[in-house]
């Protein structure tokens, strides 16, 4: 485990979440086909947070990059149609749409959700390059994304 991700783990279970780490996915053959890459590995979320009352699902990555120049603003923002690089998640539109239709199936199949629960993406940075929360917190925010801050943290 991690200590980073322990840290934001207690953070989110003091704000009311339930949290599971490391969880994969099930992607499908048909569907590693449809993202590009016929072999990849089962896509990892570092962490689930569930708030019940909500009937909602954080799928969260968690960068602490506290050993290196920090979470890259500029990585962020590119857009790749096959996923590659560090953020798949949050630059390939059509990777993200099959992990997080997957994750919602897979967690209805462990009783884990239902057809109504919304999963919604998120970014956990222990560090950002060149100091850039309150821009990636903007772009996270147009996207309708969760993101704490080192400042947050």
């Amino acid at each position: 485990m991690d200590h980073f991700e322990n840290i934001i783990s207690t953070l989110l279970e003091a704000e009311g979440y339930w949290v599971r780490r490391s969880f994969k996915i099930n992607v499908t053959k048909e569907e590693k086909r449809l993202i590009g890459k016929h072999s990849i590995p089962r896509p990892e979320i570092d962490l689930l947070a569930f708030k019940f009352s909500a009937n909602e699902v954080l799928a969260l990555e968690a960068k602490s990059f506290l050993d290196s120049f920090g979470v890259n603003f500029e990585q962020l923002q590119e857009k790749y149609e096959v996923p590659k690089g560090r953020y798949k998640l949050f630059t390939s539109e059509n990777y993200r749409s099959i992990v997080i239709s997957r994750l919602l199936s897979d967690l209805i199949e462990c009783g884990m959700a239902n057809a109504n629960t919304k999963i919604i993406l998120g970014l956990v940075a222990g560090k950002i390059y060149q100091n850039r929360s309150d821009s990636m917190r903007e772009f996270m925010s147009d996207q309708n994304w969760f993101f704490w801050s080192p400042e947050d943290i």
